[in-house]
């Protein structure tokens, strides 16, 4: 599989952040729902994320902003497809973005590689799927999916009224819980047939977090990549969390804050990165390398594209 073979590189810190261009064929998500649900929308959008150096097509075909209502599979399915074959068309490497075994099984017959699995595993249905297939696993965590007692009364982003409204008492140590409730799902994974090395792991930024716990993710970063011991996806591209420095900011002008994070991230040894603005976030790591490279002749781990 071409993307664990660029993981890889990533890895020894040949290439990378790896960057995933985030495609939503959804009519209800947060930044761009409903801009993409024809095919001719659909081709040009592929065809300018791959010309702006995406790595993987990250292909969505169900909102998770808080509110959204749930969407079964099979219009799911109906969503992401067309999508899928455009991308694979063109040689992509593809992620489905979904929390359904069936979304994900359909979704890797037609070319998918990677499986973007933002319910910690909700469906334990899936993982085998994952195995079977040989695809690479990207785990996020989310505590209403990792907590039974929690998802009782959170568990689904339907109930989820804003990012923002996680309790701040919600956590003892958040970087802690976030690794530990991680590992547990991480644990059934692998007991399910995911190989080590296609495992990925996603903090899961603004998912039951409040926009301070989420930034506080952001900045012990370093301490999870350290622990979980398998590459690090961080997605913070335009998520609200961001507007703790500009409040008035919506999704669509968050372009400077998400950057910011990208290249924090980078810094901390995150491997891959969850973006809408591939070519802006392209052009930042590309000048962080440089500079690397000005400084002590090498480029740091994580450098990214040159």
């Amino acid at each position: 599989m071409r993307f664990l073979k660029d993981l890889e590189e990533a890895k020894e810190g040949r290439r990378a952040p790896l960057l995933f261009g985030i495609l939503n064929v959804t009519p209800d998500s947060f930044s761009d729902g409903g801009a993409l649900l024809d095919e001719a929308s659909l081709t040009a959008k592929i065809d300018a994320l791959l010309a702006e150096g995406a790595d993987v097509i990250d292909i969505g075909g169900e909102s998770t902003r808080p509110g959204a209502s749930p969407v079964d599979a099979q219009e799911e399915l109906g969503r992401v497809l067309p999508a899928i074959r455009i991308a694979h068309a063109r040689g992509a490497s593809i992620s489905i973005d979904t929390q359904k075994a069936i979304v994900a099984q359909a979704a890797l017959d037609a070319g998918a590689t990677i499986v973007n699995d933002v319910s910690c595993l909700a469906d334990l249905s899936l993982a085998p799927i994952i195995a079977r297939y040989g695809a690479a696993y990207v785990l996020m965590h989310s505590r209403t999916r990792a907590k039974k007692d929690v998802a009782a009364a959170n568990g689904t982003h339907e109930a989820m009224q804003t990012f923002g409204a996680y309790p701040e008492d919600g956590y003892r140590n958040i970087t802690e819980e976030v690794i530990g409730e991680w590992r547990v799902r991480a644990e059934v994974a692998l007991a399910a047939g995911v190989a080590k090395n296609a495992l990925i792991m996603d903090p899961g930024l603004g998912f039951a977090k409040s926009a301070k716990q989420s930034a506080t993710l952001v900045r012990e970063l370093k301490v999870i990549v350290r622990a979980v011991g398998v590459p690090v996806l961080v997605g913070a591209s335009r998520k609200s969390f961001l507007t703790q420095v500009d409040r008035e900011a919506p999704p669509q002008e968050r372009l400077g804050a998400s950057i910011a994070v990208a290249i924090a991230a980078a810094d901390q040894g995150a491997l891959l990165l969850r973006v809408h603005d591939v070519r802006a976030t392209a052009q930042a790591l590309a000048w962080r390398r440089l500079i690397a490279l000005e400084n002590d002749g090498q480029p740091s781990q994580g450098a990214a594209h040159a």
